[in-house]
């Protein structure tokens, strides 16, 4: 049905290329564009080229949302996938979220805690989605394999619609000595070296308490789907991305792997410290935890005035990082026993404008409690048609000239399969009811 789709798809793409473009050759794809202007077009434009100098804003233009009229097919299931396609969803993508008949995500099972019978887990990373079928952008995150032998990899798609921008999610890539074992987070995790350095100095290694390698993958995916619409913008023609919790986890290794690859200096856990700066940890307060970070000389002396450890500032051994870092036991003794006299609230006063990053480790309370955070609009809400209202993060950036999506909340299975059968691929009526019938969709009525 799927590969079907596509191909009625291809062709109405097709047509509105040309009525559109009648500058673009008949063999190119659609861009992304709704407008869809052609590569000569763009890259000529003097208006671009000089940029927002001699171009005109066109009315309405700061509520236009840069992925809107792009329609994203999403096959993916769990984290990585769902949280890159939610934020293109929220940049204005229209996403098309396609679901096992009946059970859908792995993580609507994921639980407690639930909100009725919903899976918070799935409800955190599912919002402005749709359940059925075909788009702009095809993303999806099966072993690599299983969907060519359904007629659904991507040189299956490229041949009946090449406009199409397909990004894969895999847990160590499209090939190679282990291309086929499934991926998790905490495995990627554990094989990518970051568990080796989690965890407190002498323990054991530690799992993130998120699934940082897997939101990593999704922020990687989500540059990678705006840069492939960006280069079929340009070219007319779609691309396929490969996107995979191995490479994603090593390249966030940053200056750890460096250590290894330029002086073999193998890495360790530091439980909250760093290894290449002191002091720059968590230190335990009279009732909690802060966080302070001297990143250059001047900001330790500053560290030391506020502690009254004026003598500690001046000592030969802790004048230069490099000589606090050698002499790290010593300096961490001396400015704990300090934190340990005062309340964190007492901290935070006397940290407060000194130019030192400072901060408390905070409980969930106090995260959603903290003015910044509400100030930043960290919390959004919604209305869940068997729920009621439910709340999960907002979204981490800001634009200037447009705001996010009005969350819509996250689908119940089925919930949208006739709406995006009758809409986006024409089907009749009888048709419809015959796919129903067989169960090859289900369509969620909503008391």
């Amino acid at each position: 049905m799927l590969g079907a789709a596509l191909r009625r798809r291809s062709c109405s793409c097709v047509r509105r290329r040309r009525r559109l473009c009648p500058t673009l050759p008949s063999s190119s794809g659609c861009p992304a564009s709704p407008l869809c202007p052609s590569p000569q077009r763009i890259l000529s434009s003097p208006s671009r080229s000089r940029g927002v100098q001699g171009s005109a804003l066109q009315p309405g233009a700061n509520k236009v949302k840069p992925l809107e009229g792009v329609k994203i097919l999403d096959l993916t299931r769990v984290l990585a996938g769902p949280f890159a396609t939610m934020n293109l969803g929220d940049l204005g993508a229209e996403v098309i979220k396609v679901e096992r008949p009946g059970v859908g995500d792995d993580t609507r099972a994921w639980g407690p805690p639930f909100v009725g019978t919903e899976s918070v887990y799935f409800l955190s990373v599912n919002r402005n989605k749709k359940l059925a079928a075909v788009s702009d952008v095809f993303v999806e995150n099966y072993v690599p394999g299983k969907l060519a032998e359904m007629g659904l990899g991507y040189e299956d798609i490229n041949k009946i619609a090449p406009h199409v921008v397909y990004c894969s999610i895999t847990g160590y890539g499209q090939t190679g000595p282990v291309f086929q074992r499934a991926g998790y987070d905490s495995v990627a995790a554990a094989v990518s070296g970051l568990m080796h350095i989690t965890g407190p100095e002498d323990g054991d290694p530690v799992r993130p308490g998120v699934a940082m390698t897997d939101l990593a993958t999704g922020l990687y995916t989500y540059g990678a789907i705006m840069a492939g619409l960006l280069q079929r913008y340009k070219t007319g023609k779609g691309l396929h991305i490969d996107c995979n919790l191995l490479s994603s986890q090593v390249a966030c290794l940053t200056h750890i792997a460096a250590n290894y690859l330029n002086c073999k200096m193998e890495a360790k856990r530091w439980g909250t410290a760093h290894g290449s700066i002191v002091p720059y940890q968590a230190f335990k307060t009279k009732d909690g935890y802060l966080v302070v970070g001297a990143g250059n000389d001047q900001q330790f002396v500053t560290v030391c005035k506020i502690l009254n450890l004026l003598e500690v500032s001046k000592d030969s051994r802790y004048k230069t990082n490099k000589l606090r870092v050698q002499n790290r036991k010593e300096l961490i003794e001396i400015l704990s026993a300090r934190f340990s006299e005062k309340m964190t609230t007492k901290w935070l006063e006397l940290f407060e404008g000194s130019g030192v990053p400072y901060g408390p480790i905070n409980s969930m309370q106090q995260v959603f409690s903290d003015p910044q955070v509400l100030h930043n609009g960290l919390i959004m809400e919604m209305d869940h048609p068997t729920v009621g209202k439910i709340a999960v993060p907002g979204p981490a950036v800001r634009y200037s000239e447009f705001s996010a999506s009005k969350p819509k909340p996250p689908p119940l299975v089925g919930q949208h399969t006739v709406e995006v059968l009758k809409s986006a691929l024409g089907y009749e009526d009888k048709d419809i009811e015959e796919l129903l019938g067989t169960g090859a969709v289900v369509q969620h009525e909503v008391k």
